[in-house]
């Protein structure tokens, strides 16, 4: 496996990066009101579960922030975007997006590895290619944002988007879950799905 790679999934820096970005996003929707009554919005962030993730990383890391509205009958519920999550998907969005664009070279060496590394199996690599190369092709979201010069190569998805952003690998890496964003919401999920 790319040692850049294997380290990129390891780096507790880059977690925290990702978690500082996640709370700016959450906070700016938290400074709005809710959208269907216009009242204050509370927080009401939920726990999750990932797989694969490092060690050393605090419990804030497993935190999806969300907020609900404040007005009883209403209580209509907000998840800001995330760098972090990819939708319901249970391994962290730069996980899904590194291992996925590995699966060309996705050799038993390294498919131990990656097991070792953060407990992926080939059968979920497999799944998730699916999900790239058909769901998320087929999406709304794709059908609107995925017009890249040059083109992507739908078939090498995630490694074609993420040779579109410039930059080293944890910056490339960092854009493209900038650019996936809007699909790891409620609402945004539906649009890629």
């Amino acid at each position: 496996m790319d040692q850049t790679i294997q380290n990129l999934l390891r780096d507790t820096r880059f977690y925290e990066l990702l978690l500082g970005f996640d709370r700016e996003i959450a906070d700016a929707a938290h400074a709005c009101q809710c959208q269907k009554c216009e009242a204050k919005l509370h927080w009401g962030s939920f726990a999750r579960k990932p797989r694969g993730v490092p060690e050393r990383l605090g419990p804030e890391h497993l935190q999806r922030f969300s907020l609900c509205c404040a007005k009883d009958g209403c209580r209509s519920r907000d998840t800001p975007s995330s760098l972090r999550f990819l939708g319901p998907k249970v391994y962290l969005g730069a996980m899904v997006v590194l291992i996925s664009a590995m699966q060309s070279g996705l050799t038993p060496a390294r498919l131990k590895r990656l097991q070792e590394l953060v407990g992926v199996s080939r059968r979920t690599v497999a799944r998730w290619r699916d999900w790239w190369c058909s769901v998320f092709t087929d999406s709304p979201f794709w059908r609107a944002h995925g017009a890249f010069v040059p083109p992507v190569t739908t078939a090498d998805l995630p490694a074609s988007l993420l040779e579109r952003f410039a930059g080293e690998a944890e910056q490339q890496l960092i854009l493209l879950l900038r650019f996936l964003a809007p699909i790891t919401t409620g609402r945004g999920i539906w649009r890629a799905i």
